[in-house]
């Protein structure tokens, strides 16, 4: 798995979402560098990664990011979201912290769970994946960055990174839907150990604010912070506000 390191201070690991790479983090990385040594991780199939085919459990890339970092504050966006808590929940001495960034226990929607978005969606891009790769990409983009109040510059700068290296694996491609479609770690936020930051956009319409604040209610330690004018991407377009609530949380747990 390719990590990039880079800047200097305490250890912060970067995850990032679906069909991206850890390159989409470099507004945000460059706010970042000159507080934190960064560790930014491609998962398995994206970016500089060359893993190309198999199952992505998440139990699995967590313990791998783990033994190739240091002891760290964990970020995760989206996808990324799930592998940094399962870390926080099974490794707390390693992922000492928490950041979900516009991510969430459980992606799709449930009798208990209506914060979520219909499941359908991450099937019906799994099926558009075989039938035009390139665009299924593209809309999910479009859906990341829908209703942010920036929504054509964050589209822009979604679209100019996703392929900048490289094309994603399509059967990873489907391997990550399959996690957002079916996992659920709600009932294991009460054991989380470490503490958290849990980060929503307002005008997210894939990860809903109200989510990630239900969330937050299940852990013993958390705080929530909505980025009112944020999309599913804001650290594209708030990320001095972002940054200014990471180093502010990072300062408090290390306290």
């Amino acid at each position: 798995m390719h990590i990039e390191t880079r800047g200097h201070g305490p250890a912060l690991v970067l995850i990032h979402g679906w069909a991206m790479h850890s390159g989409i983090f470099a507004p945000l990385a460059e706010r970042l560098a000159a507080r934190f040594t960064l560790h930014l991780v491609d998962l398995p199939g994206h970016g500089r990664s060359p893993e190309r085919e198999g199952r992505l459990d998440l139990a699995d890339i967590a313990r791998r990011i783990a033994a190739a970092t240091p002891p760290a504050l964990w970020l995760g966006w989206s996808l990324g979201g799930l592998v940094a808590l399962q870390a926080a929940l099974a490794q707390p001495w390693q992922a000492r912290g928490l950041v979900m960034l516009c991510a969430s226990p459980r992606f799709v929607a449930g009798p208990d769970w209506p914060q979520g978005v219909d499941g359908s969606v991450f099937r019906q891009f799994g099926d558009g994946l075989r039938a035009d790769y390139h665009a299924t990409i593209d809309r999910f983009l479009a859906l990341e960055a829908h209703g942010s109040d920036h929504m054509r510059e964050e589209l822009r700068r979604l679209r100019e990174h996703v392929f900048e290296r490289g094309e994603p694996a399509p059967q990873v491609l489907h391997e990550g839907l399959r996690l957002l479609d079916e996992c659920d770690l709600r009932e294991r936020l009460p054991e989380l150990a470490v503490p958290s930051l849990w980060i929503a956009g307002r005008r997210d319409r894939l990860v809903h604010w109200q989510a990630m604040q239900a969330a937050a209610t299940l852990a013993a330690d958390a705080r929530f912070l909505r980025i009112d004018g944020g999309g599913h991407a804001p650290f594209l377009t708030h990320q001095d506000q972002i940054a200014m609530a990471i180093e502010a949380f990072a300062a408090e747990f290390a306290s």
